[in-house]
């Protein structure tokens, strides 16, 4: 059975400088208003914008890691943009008659597009970094208005595990140019 599930997409234009860090916050809000273990909070200041992180070892190393890959992708291709996707499933037993087991069915989906620009001028960099500000202001929006909103609560399905710091496996995914990354 294939169910359609939401898919939310934050599209951003970011300073070279600043892009890592960007990306990082974003991706920790994602996860802090969509995991439902007990999360200990972080902070980002970016430009300005406070945004909501998970301070978790593994989460952590986990966006570093997908964060490290889109950087290098964007870096060293001609491609000077890219997406990083979290995919959030619940495990299901596996319906077939001749397997058992458990099978990962994703009920949410996030794509966080990104383009790395770099402005010229300082009059440039300023009006980049205040649509930047502007930008990471409306993805928070969004994503307070989606995790609270009926439709989001209704994405969610029911918890039967409340192990660790996410009863739901998440999974993310880097694509530059539309080419999956490692």
């Amino acid at each position: 059975m294939n169910r359609s599930f939401p898919t939310i997409t934050i599209d951003l234009v970011l300073n070279r400088n600043i892009a890592k860090d960007v990306m990082r916050a974003v991706l920790h809000s994602i996860l802090f208003h969509r995991l439902f273990g007990t999360v200990k909070e972080q902070i980002f200041e970016i430009l300005d914008v406070t945004m909501p992180g998970v301070d978790d070892p593994e989460i952590k190393r986990i966006v570093d890691e997908k964060v490290d890959a889109f950087w290098k992708g964007v870096e060293g291709g001609t491609t000077k943009h890219g997406q990083i996707t979290v995919t959030l499933s619940e495990k299901r037993a596996r319906k077939s008659w001749f397997s058992t087991g458990e099978e990962e069915v994703p009920w949410e989906q996030w794509n966080v597009t990104a383009e790395i620009r770099q402005p010229i001028s300082d009059r440039e960099r300023q009006k980049f970094d205040l649509d930047l500000a502007s930008a990471l202001t409306k993805s928070l929006k969004l994503m307070l208005d989606y995790a609270s909103s009926e439709q989001g609560r209704a994405a969610v399905p029911p918890i039967t595990n409340a192990i660790g710091i996410s009863p739901f496996p998440v999974k993310m995914t880097v694509k530059i140019g539309g080419v999956e990354i490692a």
